[in-house]
């Protein structure tokens, strides 16, 4: 790096810290959806029911969304660097814990351990990305990077959970990301930089307490449902601790003087509308590659991988057209490209909802996730950037963690939601066509996976109609923040 950019305030090892974000993030990401492929294997070997299945899925995610604020403070007090290094070796742990798992309950554990430590990670990486690139068009190609790696992720996990399923256990699902964790701790020390927030650097423990504790019991009802029944007491009672928990939550954060939560934060239009989006396609997006995973292995009867492999078009789209929503959000600005990618995910949904015991892949299933992934690629890039919109140096950290957080509650959100509309829209099928007889059981399963792909692409719709609504900075977007810095 010359010395004019190091006059220039420019970090010479900016690119080299991408990198080792990229490996840290991906892992991270991928993560939420590699044990897809694995789950049929999984599900099997540990004995787990159908109405438990989602739990595989769900611990990580809710651990991760729900504790997210907490680790956004941490990183931004403590030290992103610091935190970005505890949280690779803490998932490494917590990832070799599930890798040798013998009950569904530890299991279970080990995942909720990696979204602990994913918390911590995530955001110090987001946080990171904010503080590292000063030059707008610098910033806009890193955060093009990152918007990759959150919308391409999922599906790259599928096809490596494929390979690893195949070709060895689906435990090293889990255990492969030892490596990669410990090869991204020895490439961040001499890469990335140290950075802090500065001034009040207290933690808000009620807050962080309630937060935690409303969310796992809003999932867990959801959970409750599909084992119980949405007419039994026992589904609710999960519901009404979970709205006072939040009620209080967002009582706390208005009084206190260190807030988990800055109220701050979510009052910027543009901020807001990209969380509110972000939950939203959380929601219908997660719920997408749990199903679609199972109708692959279970009814159309694919190895672990080749439904990998089915995914590898979802992933090239992301990435493809991530390039492209970077090169035009500074020219078109983020709600057009929002606004039409959501559109396009919806309508993508919605053809997948035509899938049948035997649709075609070629005709039923390719054409919808290549739909899907170019529309979703929009969305990601610009909601990365007008979720930092005019954060300040202060509040980066927590304001990528309720990016990340919305994403992540509405993936929990919807796994447990997505899941019980699965199980009772195929129970009611089943009992109005008893006359399929040998064909019964596999053609309600699949009426209960197409009716979730249809919720699916309601949360889109909804999702784009808030952008439309909330998002209104134009193709000049990257204006200046507390600190001086273009977000």
């Amino acid at each position: 790096m010359s010395k004019n950019h190091v006059e220039d305030g420019l970090d010479p090892n900016r690119w080299r810290a991408l990198m080792v974000i990229a490996i840290a993030s991906l892992m991270v990401v991928l993560d939420a959806s590699i044990v897809n492929i694995a789950l049929p294997s999984a599900q099997k070997s540990l004995h787990i029911s159908n109405e438990n299945r989602q739990w595989v899925v769900t611990a990580y995610s809710l651990a991760f969304g729900s504790l997210l604020l907490l680790g956004g403070r941490i990183a931004d007090y403590v030290g992103r660097k610091k935190i970005f290094i505890v949280g690779l070796l803490g998932f490494a742990g917590a990832s070799a814990l599930g890798g040798i798992a013998s009950t569904q309950g530890l299991l279970f554990a080990a995942r909720a351990l990696q979204g602990a430590f994913g918390a911590l990670l995530a955001p110090a990486a987001l946080a990171l990305i904010n503080v590292t690139f000063t030059v707008p068009k610098e910033r806009a190609r890193a955060f093009g990077v990152y918007g990759a790696i959150s919308g391409g992720g999922a599906a790259i996990g599928l096809i490596v959970g494929g390979v690893l399923t195949e070709y060895a256990n689906w435990r090293w699902c889990l255990g492969v990301n030892v490596p990669i964790a410990l090869i991204a701790v020895l490439l961040a020390i001499p890469n990335i930089h140290e950075s802090k927030a500065k001034g009040d650097n207290k933690y808000d423990i009620p807050g962080a307490t309630t937060v935690t504790l409303g969310l796992v019991s809003l999932v867990y009802g959801l959970s409750q449902a599909a084992s119980k029944g949405w007419g039994n007491f026992a589904t609710y009672k999960f519901f009404i601790v979970a709205a006072i928990l939040l009620a209080a939550f967002f009582v706390i954060e208005a009084k206190v003087p260190n807030p988990l939560l800055p109220l701050r934060v979510l009052t910027e239009r543009n901020r807001a509308g990209s969380y509110i989006g972000g939950l939203l396609v959380g929601t219908g997006l997660f719920a997408m590659f749990l199903f679609l995973s199972i109708y692959l292995q279970g009814v159309l009867h694919y190895s672990s991988l080749k439904s990998g492999f089915a995914f590898l078009p979802f992933s090239a789209g992301i990435i493809v057209f991530a390039g492209v929503a970077s090169q035009l959000l500074p020219k078109i600005g983020p709600r057009p490209l929002m606004v039409t990618g959501l559109t396009a995910g919806a309508i993508g949904l919605l053809l997948l909802s035509r899938i049948t015991p035997t649709s075609s892949y070629a005709t039923h299933v390719l054409p919808a996730i290549i739909v899907m992934s170019t529309g979703l690629a929009l969305f990601f890039i610009p909601s990365a950037s007008t979720g930092l919109h005019n954060s300040g140096g202060h509040d980066a950290g927590v304001a990528g963690a309720v990016l990340n957080t919305s994403q992540q509650i509405g993936g929990s959100l919807g796994a447990a939601l997505l899941n019980t509309v699965a199980i009772s829209s195929a129970s009611s099928y089943a009992a109005g066509h008893t006359s399929l007889g040998a064909k019964l059981q596999v053609t309600a399963q699949v009426h209960g996976f197409s009716t979730t792909f249809i919720y699916g692409a309601g949360f889109l719709l909804i999702a784009a109609v808030v952008s439309f609504f909330t998002i209104n900075v134009g193709k000049d977007s990257l204006v200046e923040s507390e600190t001086g810095v273009a977000l």
